[in-house]
């Protein structure tokens, strides 16, 4: 098997394609020869050392990919060879294949393996941001932030699908007219214009969604009306904000993190029913993922370079081998 190996934290350049010993297959786990893999930010994060979760060395980053079983460990019974499926892991699918837990494994049916490797992350972190943590209502207005990278996008469709009013911020006019093609129903270019006029313009919002972090917080939680939520995702642009809690006093704002990934595990049922509810929308044709690049496994320096550098619309996909679909 061939894989990104880690042997240290460094500069994501500096890490190399090796040659693997396949491994061995353990019980209650499946073994995937992968097709394609979902590259996201937290992975980037992990191979320099800057994510909360350090794994052992070695490790093969990647926390999302899509293949067809191969073999099948002791005690699995609702997977068989031959499947097509994702897997959500830790870490580990950027690789030829991978031996996965079979709980964190699912089918996917027809749907293509760079769809499938690139929609559990960003729909599942962004339906559990707006559903179960801003509770967001039809008819309420969400401000998505980096509307046009990975989580920003899904936010955009999800909101949508919710009966929400959509505003969408991001830095290029390009990147804008993917989120109007994915629903949104107001753009902001927050490169040359003021994001909190705008907004306010607007006639302000319910929820801002934040994945972005920086010199944008502040004012995007400055848009917010009376019982407003702000939802902290992440910090793609950098640092992170010092806000001033006096603002969430003003017009009593709730600030709330959205910690998906260790939500799947302390409400699993909760996270398989999100699931379910995402495959439907996708299935209805009302959700559809946006891939902005396909990258071969050796090339995937020029993958992260596309997220580091904020030029990736949707996802950004390492194809493992020639099939995709």
């Amino acid at each position: 098997m061939r894989a990104l190996v880690c042997h240290e934290f460094q500069d994501y350049a500096k890490q190399k394609i090796e040659t693997l010993e396949p491994q061995p297959i353990k019980a209650g786990h499946v073994r995937i020869a992968l097709k394609a893999a979902g590259v996201n930010f937290p992975d980037i994060l992990m191979v320099e050392g800057k994510y909360q979760m350090k794994p052992p060395f070695p490790f093969i980053p990647g926390g999302e990919g899509a293949g067809i079983i191969t073999e099948i460990g002791d005690g699995v019974e609702h997977l068989n060879i031959g499947d097509r499926v994702a897997c959500l892991v830790m870490h580990g699918t950027f690789a030829t294949e991978i031996v996965a837990p079979a709980m964190a494994v699912g089918p996917i049916g027809d749907m293509p393996f760079d769809v499938a490797a690139g929609l559990t992350l960003v729909y599942g972190t962004s339906y559990y941001a707006l559903k179960q943590r801003a509770q967001l209502q039809a008819g309420e207005t969400v401000l998505v932030l980096g509307a046009a990278g990975g989580v920003g996008l899904a936010a955009t469709e999800l909101a949508k699908t919710m009966g929400a009013t959509v505003i969408a911020a991001a830095s290029t006019d390009e990147k804008l007219a993917v989120c109007k093609s994915r629903g949104a129903d107001h753009l902001i270019n927050y490169t040359n214009e003021d994001l909190k006029a705008a907004v306010k313009a607007l006639g302000g919002c319910d929820v801002v969604y934040d994945p972005v972090g920086d010199k944008f917080a502040q004012p995007a939680m400055r848009t917010l009306k009376w019982y407003g939520r702000y939802l902290v995702i992440g910090f793609a642009a950098g640092d992170i904000p010092k806000i001033p809690l006096n603002l969430a006093l003003l017009k009593s704002i709730d600030i709330r993190g959205v910690f998906w990934g260790t939500w799947t595990m302390k409400d699993a049922k909760g996270h398989l029913q999100n699931m379910k509810e995402i495959m439907t929308l996708y299935h209805q044709g009302k959700i559809k993922p946006h891939i902005s690049g396909h990258y071969p496994l050796e090339d995937f320096a020029s993958a992260f370079d596309d997220l580091t550098n904020r030029r990736a619309m949707g996802k950004v996909i390492l194809t493992l081998d020639h099939e995709t679909s």
